[in-house]
């Protein structure tokens, strides 16, 4: 009886130690590598221009600049000021209505998913004029 305690054990120990090796952490590869004692400056050939001559864009959908997000932002404001109640959330949620845009899905489609992109929070609700204007104004402001 004793030897099969210890077997019993002895598996119930190997079985522990595997769960535990599946959590263990793997080296950051930011520790991994050791990080340059001194920085270069770029010559002034090889800085990139002041003013990007087009928008940054992450995956194919266009990031308004400084001038378009006021744009953008205006005219949600006018359509209703609670769509900007937080401007960036409000961007995020232009740049995917613009996807959809660019993604060549129907006006009534990209109408009905911004709409339902907007609703909630300080806006319960929009009629579909109102959704209409939200696609018009991330058209006119960066997404054209």
């Amino acid at each position: 009886m004793k030897r099969k305690t210890w077997i019993i054990t002895g598996v119930a120990v190997l079985a522990f130690g595997g769960v535990l090796s599946l959590f263990e952490d793997k080296p950051d590869k930011a520790e991994a590598e050791p990080k340059p004692l001194t920085t270069a400056t770029a010559s002034p050939a090889e800085r990139p221009p002041t003013e990007p001559s087009k928008a940054p864009s992450v995956g194919g959908v266009p990031s308004p600049d400084p001038t378009q997000t006021a744009a953008l932002i205006r005219a949600l404001r006018a359509v209703d000021p609670g769509l900007v109640a937080k401007e960036d959330r409000a961007v995020d949620r232009a740049r995917n209505v613009c996807s959809d845009i660019k993604g060549g899905k129907g006006s009534a489609t990209v109408q009905r998913n911004a709409q339902a992109r907007f609703e909630g929070g300080t806006v319960p609700s929009l009629t579909d004029d109102q959704a209409a204007n939200i696609v018009t104004a991330v058209k006119a402001s960066f997404c054209g």
